[in-house]
């Protein structure tokens, strides 16, 4: 008797624990547990842990509730502006009501694939290139609320979605290229008439300046020169500035006036006792006058050389 009463209990014993582990269920931290009772929604969603269900009654569907990264796939269109262009995305969704992402839809991941790439293509055909370029964030917020709009149905939020790639036709890439050069052509043109214009006014304002002060210009000829010399691998060939030639000629007119003095008619007296005088007087007043000149000639020369020799030196340093 005893033999039969402790075979019960360890038949009830190990029913008991098949029916433990057939009706045992664990839900992690990360899901959401929604249980159908003869296929009808039964009760609350199941927290996370250790939970009990009837087995063969009631069935527990598990629902994550971590964050979905899902790429679009690219979607080819033509913009508002005629360009065909192909554009992919990305959409972070996840889902914040587990019985209606179970009961509202059969596929809330192929459902919010779809609705993605539809509201991409819509997207596409509203907008301009320029913007699909460089205005993404309006892009992206607006293709957000076009998915969000029904996802709300399906127990899904989208997170944000984000234009990932702008793939152009290579005619597109070459006319964007060619347009992009002659603007930048333009602008360096811009800058260059502006540069020459400025350059001008200042030129003139160095010309009135110069032409005030004619030293300035000597001066000026001078670092000319040093700049140039600078370089060794350059000639320089220098004229007889024209200065010099002045200043010799202005240095010739004493002696030519001292020299026709006697002749002249500017005194009277003087031509009268000039034509008086004996040929031994004229002779010696010529001779006089020779050696004069060539005295003043030969100060004007050694004058030059002095000139040509500072010149010279300046060049070199």
């Amino acid at each position: 008797m005893v033999e039969e009463l402790v075979g019960v209990v360890a038949a009830v014993g190990a029913g008991a624990l098949v029916y433990v582990a057939s009706a045992a269920r664990v839900v992690k931290q990360y899901e959401r547990g929604v249980v159908f009772r003869l296929g009808r929604l039964h009760g609350d969603v199941r927290r996370p842990g250790f939970n009990l269900v009837i087995p063969a009654v009631d069935r527990m569907r598990k629902v994550n509730l971590q964050i979905v990264t899902m790429p679009i796939p690219a979607q080819e269109g033509i913009t508002r502006d005629n360009v065909t262009v192909r554009v992919d995305a990305v959409v972070y969704f996840k889902v914040v009501d587990p019985s209606a992402a179970i009961v509202n839809v059969e596929d809330y991941r192929f459902a919010v694939s779809q609705m993605a790439q539809t509201s991409l293509r819509s997207i596409i055909g509203k907008s301009e290139l320029d913007d699909l370029l460089s205005n993404r964030e309006k892009l992206n917020q607006g293709l957000e609320l076009m998915i969000d709009s029904p996802a709300v149905e399906w127990g899904v939020t989208i997170d944000r979605v984000e234009i990932k790639d702008v793939s152009l036709p290579d005619t597109m890439k070459r006319s964007m290229a060619r347009q992009a050069e002659a603007d930048r052509e333009r602008r360096a043109r811009l800058i260059n008439a502006d540069a020459e214009y400025q350059a001008s006014k200042k030129l003139a304002q160095a010309a009135r300046q110069m032409a005030d002060t004619p030293s300035a210009l000597q001066l000026r000829l001078l670092q000319t020169v040093m700049a140039v010399a600078a370089e060794k691998n350059s000639t320089l060939v220098l004229p007889i500035p024209v200065e010099l030639l002045r200043f010799l000629e202005r240095g010739a007119q004493p002696a030519a006036e001292s020299a026709g003095q006697p002749q002249g008619a500017g005194d009277e007296k003087e031509a009268e006792t000039a034509s008086r005088a004996q040929p031994t007087d004229r002779a010696e007043i010529e001779e006089r006058a020779a050696d004069l000149t060539e005295q003043r000639a030969v100060d004007l020369t050694e004058q030059a050389g002095e000139a040509m020799e500072r010149l010279r030196r300046a060049v070199e340093q």
